[in-house]
């Protein structure tokens, strides 16, 4: 009788064992599950995103202009023109871009020009200087860069089309007040000095391009012209620092008011401006 109840106690205490073990699970499952139910979704690994391309900067490249700028020698003239001769023209200048980089640039810009020159050392003549002056049309477009030199004021005119010229170079893109600065060579030497061994200024290629509003200094008179008038129309000259007002009232004796209602002078060129662009555009893309 004493061994089976022996027997008997150590089955009870073997089923209590087993018991306490079931409850510490079913506590431990219920007290977990809803913090894998919760965290299920952080714990998840990210899905796998390939890294974006590498953007390769070529720095040896000129920056291109994402204005929409025209070069202003492709506006034909208002007056008897043949339309032939322009657009085979144009051909032409198209057919020297693809193998000039011709920057766009302003009437006072300063600009970098390499030439061809059998007389020179090195076979080739770099000039310094700030374009005064753009001119011509077609393959005879001309600007003129000037810089002071030795004390001297030197002036070239290139012709912008000319199979001589190897390079252009724009180191500092900008507008001026005026669009002739021929008026520098009566002003005083400093406005037309440009280092020749400066080095460009990075400018961004979208927006407005920047307008300088400096206004010179004038030499004492005589002027190779009498700027002061009325038909010349500078803004970029300090009058009041060389001239009288006595001399300001006699230089408007010149005026000419009715200039502004001749019709005939309005040319608006809006229209030829896209449809150029777009035929120079779709010839540079080919």
């Amino acid at each position: 009788m004493a061994v089976c109840t022996k027997a008997l106690d150590k089955v009870v205490f073997s089923l209590r064992l087993i018991r306490n073990l079931q409850l510490q699970n079913e506590r431990f499952l219920s007290s977990s599950l809803p913090r894998l139910a919760a965290g299920s979704d952080s714990q998840q690994p990210p899905r796998f995103t390939p890294p974006p391309k590498p953007v390769i900067i070529d720095k040896t490249q000129t920056v291109t202009s994402q204005r929409k700028f025209l070069s202003p020698e492709f506006i034909p003239p208002r007056q008897r023109t043949d339309p032939a001769k322009f657009s085979m023209e144009r051909k032409d200048m198209v057919r020297r871009r693809k193998v000039l980089d011709i920057p766009e640039f302003y009437v006072g810009s300063i600009l970098a020009v390499t030439m061809a020159d059998p007389d020179a050392s090195g076979k080739t003549n770099r000039f310094v200087g700030i374009c005064v002056q753009r001119g011509g049309k077609g393959l005879g477009a001309t600007f003129i860069l000037r810089n002071i030199i030795d004390n001297q004021g030197v002036e070239i005119c290139y012709e912008l089309y000319s199979p001589r010229i190897q390079q252009i170079e724009v180191l500092k893109l900008e507008k001026r007040l005026d669009d002739n600065l021929m008026y520098l060579r009566d002003a005083l030497p400093e406005y037309s000095t440009v280092d020749p061994s400066m080095k460009p200024v990075p400018f961004s290629p979208t927006g407005e391009v920047p307008v300088n509003k400096l206004k010179v200094k004038m030499r004492p008179k005589p002027w190779s012209k009498r700027w002061e008038r009325p038909k010349f129309n500078i803004q970029g000259i300090r009058f009041d620092l060389s001239l009288t007002p006595e001399q300001m009232e006699h230089a408007q004796k010149w005026a000419q008011p009715w200039v502004q209602y001749d019709m005939l002078k309005e040319y608006d060129t809006s229209s030829l401006e896209e449809k150029i662009h777009t035929e120079v555009q779709q010839e540079m893309s080919k």
